[in-house]
Formats: structure tokens, C-alpha cells, sequence
């Protein structure tokens, strides 16, 4: 059992959106017949038992394949108002490719692999990053955003387990909590499950967007999509309705905040544009094309029928709604992104003062989609396994001096973590 908050609604009937009807779960595809008259004509096929070391080389042999497959298919797609999920879809002529590549010249063949096997021990095929340290758990935006900081950094934070929170992050962490205060009051509840835990997150998501309907501002909003078969979790800073004309659009606004009153470096700049992009993107993706339910409940191994604890049942009639399991909640929450318009192209980064909250510089930029995608494409990349993480290039090693794996690192062996920047 486990504490946990959820926002509390200031009008216990202000959400005016009417539950959703549920699809009919008929696929109208005739029943499997397992008799022998199905199967006439299908000649037997020979079982030939392989060994223990055989059978791995065949499974590294078939890694290596989907590995060569699951790069050449990427493609992040930006997001369109139906109701087609883009992330699952893939053209006739993509899969025309897949089915003609083979293993790289470079790779033995199976048969080869079969035939050497009493001369080599057990392979074991490594898991990647992702399977190893975000299984059932997604990836947050801040493991992309930290990936394109440092990639090695990344991976040798993993692999130690420890990140030690300098004062500036524990000052940024204090100021988000002060400013998500001013627009919501937190309730703790009991949280039972991680179906309790997933209900909490969606109706903070469904508050959310009804104080950003009613009100024009929320913040510290949770968002959550599948980028290319993977599950990505973040929470955005703030996000403002602007009136534009007679419609009202959302903007996205992360708020960074500095130590020192100057303008930060371009690689940090890049970083946040980054994490906005992120944002917005995701949050694009659940307005226009909607939410991958099932996929959701077979990811995150959740049950859409279990029974939730009486708190978050009483939550969730404080949004004015009844829901008794987490398929409720989903269906309510659903309905609740359909409510919003696509989100302003413009992204607001502002910088501030940790002595005194004063606003450094608010920088306004677009969103770039091919950027983002490009980004997104060689992050996922270390996180699949599919390259190696890479230090930072030399032209911005000076990230070093304030990195506590900078000892470790084998491009800054000889590096002086301690000294000053210049």
C-alpha cells in the first residue's frame, strides 16, 4: 500500500462530457475448428529436437534479424485528427522492404551457426536498455531529453543506480511544486494497486484538462503515448489557453530554472526545445489520434476489470462521474482528451531566477516535427540496443566538469572533474 495525491476539482459538476458507448467487441470472424477434417491436405511436418546450445544460437541468429528488421521500419509520424492509430501503421510498400531484407552479409547464417555449435558454449543475448531498466514502466520524456544530453551519462547512471540531486535540481524540484500550488490542492489517497496507481494518473490528467477548459491554466499535467511501440510517460509544466481570434488554442510552457542570472548554453536551450517538442507531441497524439487501450493494459500488465479501492472510487464522483474499475476511469478518460483542440505550434521556454523568481528570458520558438522525429529516432536507438551509447561530442565536453560519472567515462579518463569552467 502506498501514498499517493490527486488534484482536487474546485466544482464537483463542471465536467460536461458524456461517457463514451463501447464498441462492439464482435469481430465477425468465423470460430477456429481444431477437427481433423480442417485439416485435409496438410502434409506432416518432421520434429527434429535440437540441443541446448543449438537452440541459442538459432534465438541469437532470430534476435539479430528483428534487431536489422525494427531499424530500417522507424517511423515517427506526426500527429493527424482521425481516429487511425499512425504509431501501428505501416505502408504496403515499407513491409515489401521487410520482407525482402535479409541478415547482413556480415552475420553467419543460421545453418552455419547450427553447425559450429559443439564448438561454442551458451550465447546469451543482452538485453537492451530498455528491456533491462524501463520494462513495464515506459520511458519518460527526461530519459529522451537525457539521452541527448549525454548518452554515456545515461547509461552509466543506469548501471550505478544512483544520481546524487545537486542543490539546483533540488531548487528546481521545490519552485515546480510551488507553482503547480498555486492552481491545484493535492489530497492523499491510499493507493492499493497499480491499477489504483493508473486511475490516480488519469483522472490528475482529466482535472487537468477541465481547470485548462474552465480556468484558461493547469499545470503539472501527466501525458502519455506510443512512439513507435513504445510506451512514453511525462508531465508537462504548464500549458495556457490562448484566445486567438474567436477560438481558443493550448500553448505549452516549461519553466527552467537558473542558478546564475544568464542566458543559458545552446546544448541546454536544445534540451528544453526538446522536452516541449516531447510534450507536445504526445499530447497531440491522444487529441487528434486517440488512445491505445488495449495496448496500454497488456504493456503496463494492468487488469481493465479490476475493482478500484473505495478512496479513488470517491475521487473519481468528486469529477462527477462514477467509475468502479480502471476501464471506467479509461473510457472517461478517453472521452476527456477528445474535449481538447490540437496545441499551439508555438512553445514557450521561460527562464527564472532561483534567488528570487525573476524572469531571465522567455524564449518562444516552433515546433519542429522533423527535428523532433530525428531526435527521437537515434534516442530510441541506445534505449534499443541497436547502437551504443556515445559520449558527448568534444565540442560540448564541457558537460563533463559537472558530471559525477565523469571518472568513469573512457573518453574523460584524464579529466578533472573539479575544475572550473572558464
Amino acid at each position: 500500500m502506498a501514498i499517493a495525491t490527486v488534484t482536487c476539482p474546485r466544482s464537483p459538476n463542471s465536467f460536461p462530457l458524456d461517457r463514451p458507448k463501447m464498441a462492439d467487441s464482435s469481430s465477425g470472424l468465423p470460430p477456429y475448428n481444431d477437427d481433423d477434417n480442417t485439416h485435409k491436405g496438410v502434409p506432416n511436418i518432421p520434429v527434429e529436437i535440437v540441443s541446448d546450445e543449438e537452440m541459442a544460437l538459432i534465438e541469437a541468429a532470430l534476435a539479430a534479424a528483428v534487431t536489422t528488421a525494427r531499424s530500417s521500419s522507424s517511423a515517427i509520424h506526426p500527429p493527424s485528427c482521425s481516429s487511425q492509430n499512425l504509431f501501428n501503421t505501416r505502408s504496403i510498400h515499407s513491409i515489401t522492404l521487410l520482407s525482402k531484407r535479409g541478415l547482413p552479409s556480415s552475420q553467419l547464417d543460421v545453418e552455419d551457426l547450427c553447425k559450429s555449435s559443439s564448438t561454442q558454449k551458451k550465447i546469451k543475448v543482452n538485453e537492451s536498455l530498455l528491456q533491462r531498466f524501463r520494462r513495464n514502466k515506459g520511458l519518460a520524456v527526461t530519459d529522451i531529453t537525457r539521452t541527448e544530453w549525454c548518452e554515456k551519462q545515461m547509461e552509466l547512471c543506469l548501471l550505478s543506480g544512483v544520481r546524487k540531486k545537486t542543490k539546483a535540481m533540488e531548487a528546481g524540484i521545490a519552485r515546480h511544486a510551488m507553482l503547480e500550488a498555486e492552481v491545484v490542492k493535492k489530497v492523499k489517497v491510499q493507493v492499493k494497486s497499480a491499477e489504483d496507481n493508473w486511475a490516480l494518473k488519469l483522472l490528475n490528467f482529466t482535472f487537468g484538462v477541465n481547470q485548462l477548459l474552465f480556468e484558461g491554466l493547469t499545470r503539472e499535467l501527466p501525458v502519455m503515448g506510443l512512439v513507435e511501440g513504445v510506451w512514453m510517460v511525462g508531465v508537462i509544466d504548464e500549458i495556457q489557453m490562448l484566445e486567438i481570434g474567436t477560438c481558443k488554442v493550448p500553448m505549452l510552457i516549461d519553466t527552467k530554472t537558473r542558478m546564475r542570472h544568464t542566458i543559458p548554453a545552446e546544448p541546454q536551450q536544445r534540451n528544453g526545445k526538446l522536452q516541449l517538442m516531447c510534450y507536445k507531441f504526445l499530447l497531440d497524439c491522444l487529441i487528434c489520434d486517440g488512445f491505445s487501450t488495449r495496448q496500454f493494459f497488456d504493456f503496463f500488465s494492468l487488469n481493465p476489470h479490476s475493482i478500484l479501492s473505495e478512496e479513488i472510487a470517491d475521487s473519481s464522483a468528486s469529477f462527477g462521474f462514477t467509475a468502479k474499475t480502471l476501464d471506467d476511469v479509461v473510457r472517461y478518460y478517453i472521452n476527456c482528451c477528445s474535449m481538447l483542440p490540437p496545441t499551439h505550434n508555438q512553445l514557450l521556454l521561460r527562464y527564472e531566477s532561483q534567488k528570487d523568481q525573476s524572469i531571465i528570458r522567455e524564449d518562444e520558438f516552433a515546433y519542429d516535427h522533423g527535428w523532433l522525429k530525428s531526435q527521437l529516432e537515434t534516442s530510441l536507438q541506445v534505449w534499443h540496443g541497436q547502437r551504443e551509447p556515445e559520449c558527448t561530442p568534444p565540442e560540448e565536453r564541457w558537460k563533463c566538469r559537472h558530471c559525477q560519472y565523469a571518472s568513469d567515462c573512457p573518453a574523460n579518463a584524464s579529466l578533472d572533474p573539479t575544475r572550473k569552467p572558464e
